[in-house]
């Protein structure tokens, strides 16, 4: 019989794995669920196999991923499809038809598959953690349990679609920057391996000595050139890696996340953006009917940062003790006193929720304000950049030409 493996509650609310050897998916859940165990995942432990031949369908869904804006797009129609009245596994059915993320629609079908079979759509959706995350599974769960799915679904849709276009806004801020700057590094190589020796070698055959200038941007060129260049390559690639190392340990991660903080004009970027998110998903998880502190669970894990992690993490343990979470998170000075002070209303008139989404509105706008804020700084800086170095390689290049004039007349 295969052996399954299931991430569980106990009657205490405190998660655990456990295994269990069964006929059927079914006769397993029966079987946790007799021993006094709430189920959130279940699926077979995996045997690992060797295969000879290389399947383009399995590589296919390996390299795909599911969006953000894809997840919102079947929540829109989802929610539709069920609002109109439309059963649950024939709205699987349809939008699997129509979905064109390959990832997707796999696990679109075994969702209905599911629950046609008898399977509640959240459990069904939670064994699709690549398509649906804790977040999505646990908000389908408040509107199964509550009756008002095609609720839940359009708040699920809208939630999305802000964090999509809070990331949007973000990747336009480092996008214009990014291309100038890898602009700037082509144009400095292209220049400094091709232009720069034709020119040195006219410069010696002439006989003028060469400034110190136009020696160190030969001696860069020569590098470029040879094998040497491999060593900023390789010391590049090693701090990346001795960088991604030390991020995953906790430390590092709190350092650096700590760090990113403070940094200079994306630091309060950063923070605002964070704000948001977690404003914008925690208001729409205790709209929904999802316990607070299984809301602040799901949203400590997705924050992003482990400082804000902590902190949110702070504010559960603070509630558990029957303490405030405007409270716990004004200990950790993290969040802006004004967002503080507004969640510490919400908690008083009992409207938590919505102040939350105010707060979430709030900081979405000036996220945006920051973007336009740093793009217009980032522009000039960068075409300053750029003009310097093709500046320093021409001047490298006229300098000698100077000392021909003067050897000349």
């Amino acid at each position: 019989m295969p052996t399954y493996v299931a991430r569980v509650r106990d009657s205490k609310g405190k998660p655990k794995k456990e295994k269990i050897t069964a006929k059927s998916p079914g006769e397993a859940r029966s079987g946790l669920r007799a021993r006094g165990f709430f189920i959130q995942e279940l699926k077979q432990a995996q045997e690992f196999k060797l295969k000879g031949n290389l399947n383009l369908d399995q590589l296919q869904l390996a390299l795909t991923s599911v969006s953000v804006k894809d997840k919102a797009v079947f929540s829109r129609q989802f929610a539709a499809l069920v609002n109109a009245g439309v059963a649950i596994v024939r709205s699987l059915g349809v939008l699997s038809e129509q979905c064109s993320n390959p990832k997707l629609k796999k696990a679109l079908v075994a969702i209905s598959d599911d629950v046609q079979q008898g399977m509640n759509l959240s459990e069904a959706m939670r064994k699709h953690p690549d398509c649906f995350d804790n977040l999505y599974v646990s908000m389908v769960q408040a509107g199964e349990v509550g009756g008002v799915l095609d609720e839940v679904m359009n708040r699920l849709s809208k939630l999305l679609e802000d964090v999509a276009r809070l990331q949007n806004q973000i990747k336009a801020a480092l996008t214009y920057p990014v291309a100038v700057g890898i602009l700037a590094v082509l144009i400095f190589i292209g220049m400094t391996v091709f232009l720069i020796p034709i020119f040195a070698d006219i410069f010696i055959q002439l006989g003028t000595e060469l400034p110190a200038l136009t020696k160190f941007m030969l001696w860069i060129s020569g590098i470029l050139r040879s094998w040497r260049v491999l060593i900023p390559i390789v010391l590049f690639i090693a701090g990346g890696f001795a960088y991604r190392q030390y991020y995953r340990t906790r430390v590092g991660r709190e350092t650096i996340d700590r760090l990113s903080l403070k940094m200079p004009l994306f630091g309060d970027l950063i923070q605002k953006s964070a704000v948001a998110r977690f404003s914008r998903t925690f208001g729409s998880l205790t709209r929904s009917g999802v316990p607070i502190l299984t809301a602040l669970e799901i949203v400590r894990d997705t924050a992003g940062n482990q400082v804000i992690a902590n902190a949110v993490d702070a504010s559960r343990k603070e509630i558990q003790q029957g303490g405030m979470i405007s409270l716990a998170l004004q200990k950790e000075n993290v969040f802006p006193i004004m967002a503080i002070q507004m969640i510490s209303i919400g908690e008083e008139t009992g409207e938590l929720d919505q102040m939350l989404m105010k707060v979430a509105d709030f900081y979405e706008d000036e996220v945006e304000q920051a973007v336009k804020a740093i793009t217009s700084i980032i522009e000039p800086i960068m075409i300053v950049v750029l003009g310097g170095m093709v500046g320093l390689i021409l001047v490298s290049m006229y300098l000698p030409m100077f000392k021909v004039f003067e050897t000349l007349g």
